[in-house]
């Protein structure tokens, strides 16, 4: 991590890791120390997820029943991502911060405990095994009332660093097999909180998207020796049509076959794994353009203010397969217009099989339209 990013780690009251990331004085320079004394009586956490195989179609599932009863949309005087005050006491024990990492209270992974017995005892049909991994917050500033696309490059810049910085220490986790980091904003995609934050996933397992990418990766690299999504985004960057936005390092395009009614992918130049591998020329322009493309995603609607969106990091898996692995970011949205949602209806949701209502030319089109 550069050097103008400070870190601090400390504890909240039911044992959980949580990190301070200072990229403002006089924090970053040591002269004084973000508050880490959390004053809240809590309970331990109780993760009791599970991983359970589906015979069918080989997925793992994971269920987490603990989840039922997290937090959902607090008012803005109870949100626990908010700096706490005199009054409230939230998962920040400090009364202002940068950004901050800590760990997830209602993780979907994160227990090592074993399990009972299986059900079709003797056989392999549905096999279980703990959710081991982690989850984590990530919490890309104090303001309650901010977006992504707002933060001043400074800012956007230490989220960079942040999660890379994580991406770096979770893919040294035994057992983990990769590391997701995400953003979800706005109640149409399912947030349970508004405050401006991400999430990271160590999953304990390769997900089904994630499968798929390295299994096609893996064919096109023995059919032709060369990269899959090298060709894909030197062929996007060589016929421009779905070309958004072109820098130095990196490139946004709008896939040839999108399936959401706004999508865009971000591609560094250079083949690197993951977030880690990045320089710092990367990182800057990185900076600079996610911020950019989530202001286009924001003036895509006309009268629409914050279009709900999720902007999703895809990295190399750890170990088995990740020469076939590729850094990109996703971002997509599920409004279709400035008063209708896309669902996923029969085709999409039972046969997996999507139908789009517009065209990645028209989306390309239109989100270099709203560029500034």
């Amino acid at each position: 991590m550069a050097a103008r990013v400070r870190q601090t780690v400390t504890r909240l009251a039911d044992g959980r890791e949580l990190i301070y990331f200072d990229d403002t004085e006089p924090f970053v320079s040591g002269a004084a120390t973000r508050e880490t004394r959390d004053r809240r009586v809590l309970p331990a956490v109780a993760a009791m997820s599970e991983l359970r195989r589906d015979p069918l179609t080989g997925e793992w599932v994971t269920f987490a029943a603990h989840r039922m009863d997290r937090t959902f949309l607090p008012a803005v005087a109870e949100c626990p991502l908010c700096p706490s005050t005199p009054e409230t006491a939230t998962e920040i024990p400090a009364d202002d911060y940068d950004v901050v990492v800590f760990e997830n209270r209602f993780p979907a992974l994160g227990a090592d405990t074993e399990l009972p017995g299986t059900e079709f005892s003797g056989t392999d049909l549905r096999p279980r095994r703990p959710a081991g991994g982690r989850c984590e917050v990530v919490a890309f500033t104090a303001d309650h009332d901010a977006t992504f696309a707002e933060l001043d490059a400074v800012r956007a810049r230490t989220v960079v660093d942040v999660i890379a910085a994580r991406t770096a220490t979770l893919s040294a986790v035994p057992g983990v097999r990769q590391v997701f980091c995400f953003e979800n904003r706005g109640a149409e995609i399912g947030v349970t909180l508004q405050h401006p934050h991400g999430q990271i996933y160590a999953y304990p397992f390769l997900p089904p998207r994630t499968t798929t990418l390295v299994e096609r990766a893996r064919e096109h690299r023995a059919r032709t020796g060369r990269s899959l999504q090298r060709d894909v985004l030197d062929a996007e960057r060589r016929v421009g049509t779905r070309v958004v936005w072109s820098g130095t390092a990196w490139t946004a395009y709008v896939p040839a076959a999108a399936r959401w009614p706004i999508e865009v992918h971000l591609a560094p130049h250079r083949d690197v794994p993951d977030l880690t591998a990045l320089d710092e020329t990367e990182r800057d322009e990185l900076a600079v353009l996610q911020r950019d493309m989530l202001g286009r995603v924001d003036r895509f609607f006309d009268g629409v203010d914050r279009v709900p969106y999720i902007a999703a990091w895809h990295q190399a898996p750890i170990g088995d397969d990740r020469e076939h692995g590729r850094l990109f970011c996703q971002i997509f949205s599920v409004r279709r217009a400035p008063d209708k949602l896309k669902y996923l209806a029969g085709s999409e949701s039972a046969m997996g099989a999507w139908i789009s209502d517009t065209t990645p030319e028209r989306i390309a089109a239109r989100l270099r339209e709203v560029g500034t």
